[in-house]
């Protein structure tokens, strides 16, 4: 099979989830073409993302010029699947969280896809996100390119469903991905009910190699790590606060921040109003081997967020035995049991994230290492990247053995 898979930036960061599961599908012989829109000067820190780099064709290398080419190109050999096309965009754009110009450049990069995807001979498309990703492959379908799917993460896809059409994104999919239960009940709100069957969980995986390794016990030192971009719905600024709480009582507790982003300024001064300096640090940016070097120096993941689907620092920190305290939000009961493989709290309480890590704190290593192996267990058992490849390999197939009958009855028509 030859499978285009379509990012907005890739490499990044933060999308370590999606480089696994693209080789995983390769390692089960499947052919995939990376695309996204951006990300050729991105500032990369792991190894396995620079090799990627060198793999992923770039849709806005060329800038609006090559876009420009491309839509012109489309028009001049399909005109009126062009205009089709074009007066659905312009839809698109009406009551949407983005107005109609956006979606005229979708549509441009929908056309400069499609060349990709004839040229490399893509028998199906699938996107990462249900927001302008998705919503270019549908309009490369609608163009005459292959049939696509695409994965919704939230929290984006439930803050504006409407605004992002996911409805039609659905409507027009060979098949979706939700990455839990839940991810999968909310897209069941915004679709329609003919569509559920074409919604499945397919969950965000771990390589054995992750995890597959020599333990490493917890520290003495009561340290907890935080991994994720510093910004509004993952809570770092409450997290401080709660910090500001614990210390204030006199309790020894460390906490580093390992990650950036467009908040760090106001977490930095928040650290300084409470004279946090020698309690918290923030690393900025760092590789997935420093993440697992942090978790693993710590006796415990805590994420206090406001808004997720289901993180995949969760999953990490559980594969290196490490207990969670995080909220009871989205998909993240699915996966931590409270009690069993650490805590879950309220979010955007900050009185109770205290209580809670004091209750953490005051925990013997025992009870830790224990919660550590429940944890364990369960993300082994529930997220092996493997496993989930092969769900995902098998709706590949069925979608490209669907849109070559459909191919051969017409032909026959």
């Amino acid at each position: 099979m030859k499978i285009a898979y379509f990012v907005n930036q890739y490499p990044k960061v933060s999308h370590s989830f999606i480089r696994r599961e693209i080789l995983a599908l390769e390692q089960l012989g499947c052919n995939i073409e990376r695309v996204a829109l951006r990300g050729w000067d991105a500032e990369l820190v792991d190894a396995a993302d620079m090799k990627e780099l060198s793999k992923t064709h770039f849709l806005l290398k060329k800038g609006l010029i090559g876009l420009l080419i491309s839509s012109l190109q489309v028009l001049a050999k399909r005109p009126i699947v062009f205009f089709r096309t074009l007066v659905f965009a312009i839809k698109q754009g009406v009551h949407a969280d983005r107005p109609w110009p956006y979606h005229l450049i979708y549509l441009a990069e929908a056309c400069a896809m499609l060349g990709v995807v004839r040229t490399q001979n893509v028998q199906h498309v699938h996107a990462h996100f249900g927001t302008n990703s998705a919503e270019v492959v549908m309009l490369l379908k609608l163009l005459g390119g292959p049939s696509y799917s695409f994965t919704v993460h939230g929290p984006e896809e439930f803050d504006k469903p409407e605004f992002i059409k996911i409805r039609d994104k659905v409507r027009y999919a060979e098949f979706v991905v939700a990455i839990s239960s839940y991810t999968r009940s909310q897209l069941y709100r915004w679709v329609d009910y003919q569509d559920w069957r074409k919604i499945h969980v397919v969950h965000c995986g771990l390589e054995a190699s992750f995890y597959d390794v020599e333990p490493v016990p917890l520290p003495e030192t009561p340290r907890l790590v935080c991994v994720g971009r510093i910004c509004e719905q993952k809570g770092q600024l409450l997290l401080v606060s709660a910090i500001n709480l614990i210390v204030k009582k006199g309790i020894d507790v460390e906490l580093v921040l390992a990650g950036d982003g467009e908040m760090r300024g106001e977490v930095e001064t928040l650290i300084t109003d409470y004279a946090l300096h020698e309690h918290i640090k923030i690393t900025g940016w760092i590789s997935s081997v420093q993440v697992r070097e942090e978790m693993l120096a710590a006796r415990a993941l805590v994420l206090p967020s406001f808004a997720e689907g289901l993180p995949v620092v969760i999953m990490e920190a559980l594969a290196l035995k490490r207990p969670v305290l995080t909220t009871y939000i989205a998909g993240i009961p699915e996966l931590i049991r409270d009690g069993e493989s650490g805590w879950l709290f309220p979010a955007g309480d900050v009185e109770e994230l205290a209580r809670v890590i004091e209750v953490f704190l005051q925990a013997p290593l025992n009870q830790l290492s224990a919660m550590g192996e429940f944890g364990f267990k369960r993300v082994v058992d529930r997220h092996n990247v493997d496993t989930e490849a092969n769900k995902l390999m098998a709706l590949f197939k069925v979608s490209i053995e669907s849109n070559v009958s459909s191919h051969a009855l017409a032909s026959g028509a």
